[in-house]
Order: C-alpha cells, then structure tokens, then sequence
C-alpha cells in the first residue's frame, strides 16, 4: 500500500547501455533525490556500466554528485572518482570530506580565492576549472581564468581535471556559446584539453569534437540518461479508503462540502512524498501562464486536477494532498476502484520521493 515506481528493468538497462555508447566519455549525475531511484541505487548501476564498458566501448571512470553531503551516498557504492558539482567554499562539508573518501573526489572551482584556499589545504587536490556561462550561476570569466592558470602554473598544481561548462536548457543550439568558451579558456592559457559539458545534443558534441579534434569533451548527463526511456518506468498508488457521499455531505480536514453525489477516494501519496508540490516547468509561452491562471482559479474553487489517473481519466483532488495520502472525487456514474487496487500517477520524478521502488 504505497507510492510506487516500478522499472522494467531488461528496457531500462538496455537504455543505459544505449545512451553511455551514444557518449563516449560520459559522467553520469546522481543528485538531489537521484531522480527518483535514490542515489545509491543509481551509484550502483554507475559501477554496472563501468563493468560493462566492453560493451558499450566507454569506461565510466567518473561519477557526478550534486553536493558533498551525497558523496557518502554514493562512494561506498561506486569504486571510481567522484565529481562534486557544487563549487568548492572554504566551509561546512566541502572541508569535512573522510579521508577514506577524499582521494577519489574532483571538486569544482568557481573562483580563483578558492582555487588557492583549496590548494594550500591539499597542493594535491584534484579540480575543475569552472567557466561562467550564459546562466550565470556559478564560474569565472575569461580574465579570472587567466588568472587561475597563473596560479596552476606557479604552484605547479598537478590537480587540474579540466574546464566545467554548465550550460542553460533551451532549443537553441549551443555550439556558438561553447566555442567562444573554449577559444576563451586557450586564450587565457589554462593547461588542460579536457571539458566538461551539460544539455548538449549528440550532434553538436560529434561537431565540437570535429572542431576541436585535440580536445576531449565528456558530457555529464542525469536525466536523459535515467529517465530517457519513459516507458520504462510505471508509477502507481494504492487505493486506502473508499466512501460514497452525498450532494452536501461533510468531508476533510477543512470541511468541505461535496458538490455532487460520488465517491471520495483516499489513496497513497502526498506532500511527503512531492505529490503536489509542483516544481515550476518554466514555460514562458501564453499558453502556460493561461493554464496555470486556470489552475489558480480551480484551486480557489477546490477543484484541482490530481495527478493520479483511474481508466484513463485524472481525477480532482478533493482537497489539497496530505502529508502521506491524499483525496480524490469520483463522479458518481464513473468506475471506483476496490481498496487496494493500484492506480496510475503521473510524477515529476526529480521533485518525488517514492515508498518502493521495483526494477524487474
């Protein structure tokens, strides 16, 4: 009686393999809530590609973690480096690394102080240099990369892993932004040919390396990797209760009324697990800010679409989800399914912690 993700597992795999050979050089990302599977899960079948780089013609030597909190995660599951996406400060858990766990670990510069305060700590350290982008986040400009080679070549850092382009999500290609980049960090001298590349296509990677034959380009790639194959995974909940009411009747925490004759369905999942916490999409077209007025009105009203679906159909929520279930109107007329039948649910896997999750 759960939330639960289940993965057909032999489609899965197939995937995986897939998508690491249609990359050569892959650093595959395990964050946050590992997309849904945990990131230990996901570190396990990291050292499962690796093991199978015969077939896919590309040794996964190196893993991405989001932050140095998830380094545990995964370092007792995976047995090569470990890439902390999250830039390196001078505090908390980026200076509270196990020394078990501390040689394997690459970490990510943004700033050239930084550069130094992590080299007089350990002149062995291992690092990215990471460029600012057109998102802005994090990362140096072409003159603080200038001056972070000078500070490679003077201490004679024997650390440097490569350059680190975190790149924005949008159709348009890529390829003008990566270029400059890339002409910038030759220009400001930095001793490495090695570049660490986001939300790039296959095509414009096989055109990067046809530009740059000298360089090596290795995409870290996260979401089309485990969740490039949506048929692959099935999300369901469990129906708990069931209760036929009346036009009128009393239901809930706030004590709604219901405004029909039907069926008040009690199923698993709620804000614990993200169900109706909807991450922004991000979307700037009419059409998206018009629906989510919509939503905002049928919120208003107290009749919002559900996430979960019976035969086919959505289903409203009859009022906002609880901590580990929620309510669903069924209109009276339409099929109410037994307790303990599953139903389908449609997740933003990155935003949802599951109860199970079963690979076949």
């Amino acid at each position: 009686m759960s939330l639960r993700l289940t993965v057909d597992g032999p489609r899965w795999r197939a995937h995986l393999l897939a998508t690491a050979a249609g990359h050569p050089g892959i650093v595959p990302v395990a964050k946050g809530n590992g997309y849904g599977f945990t990131i230990g899960r996901l570190a396990r079948r990291v050292q499962w590609l690796h093991e199978h780089a015969e077939q896919t013609g590309t040794p996964v030597d190196l893993m991405a973690v989001g932050t140095y909190r998830e380094l545990a995660q995964a370092a007792s599951r995976y047995a090569g480096d470990l890439l902390v996406l999250t830039p390196w400060r001078p505090v908390g858990g980026a200076v509270e690394v196990p020394e078990a766990t501390d040689h394997r670990v690459v970490h990510t510069i943004s700033r050239v102080q930084d550069l130094r305060d992590l080299t007089d700590r350990d002149p062995g350290a291992r690092f990215v240099l990471e460029q600012l982008t057109s998102m802005r986040r994090h990362g140096m400009t072409r003159r603080e990369l200038a001056e972070a080679a000078e500070v490679v070549a003077d201490r004679r850092l024997p650390g440097l892993r490569g350059l680190a382009l975190h790149l924005p999500l949008n159709n348009a290609s890529h390829l003008g932004e990566v270029t400059r980049l890339v002409n910038d960090a030759v220009a400001a001298g930095i001793a490495t040919r090695t570049v660490f590349v986001s939300h790039l296509t296959r095509d414009e990677l096989v055109r990067l390396r046809s530009t740059y034959p000298d360089f090596s380009f290795r995409p870290r790639i996260g979401t089309d990797l485990w969740l490039g194959d949506r048929g692959a995974l099935t999300v369901t909940s469990t129906v708990l209760d069931v209760h036929p009411l009346d036009r009128g009747e009393a239901f809930g925490y706030r004590g709604r009324s219901m405004p029909t004759s039907g069926h008040l369905l009690v199923v698993s999942g709620g804000t614990a697990h993200g169900i109706g916490l909807e991450a922004p999409s991000g979307e700037q077209s009419i059409r998206a800010r018009a629906a989510t007025l919509a939503r905002g009105g049928m919120d208003a009203a107290g009749f919002v679409r559900s996430p979960f679906s019976i035969d086919g159909k959505q289903r409203l929520f009859a009022e906002p989800p609880h901590m580990q279930a929620s309510m669903l109107f069924v209109p009276s007329g339409a099929r109410v399914p037994a307790i303990g039948e599953d139903i389908d649910v449609r997740v933003r896997f990155t935003a949802t912690d599951f109860d199970d999750v079963v690979v076949g």
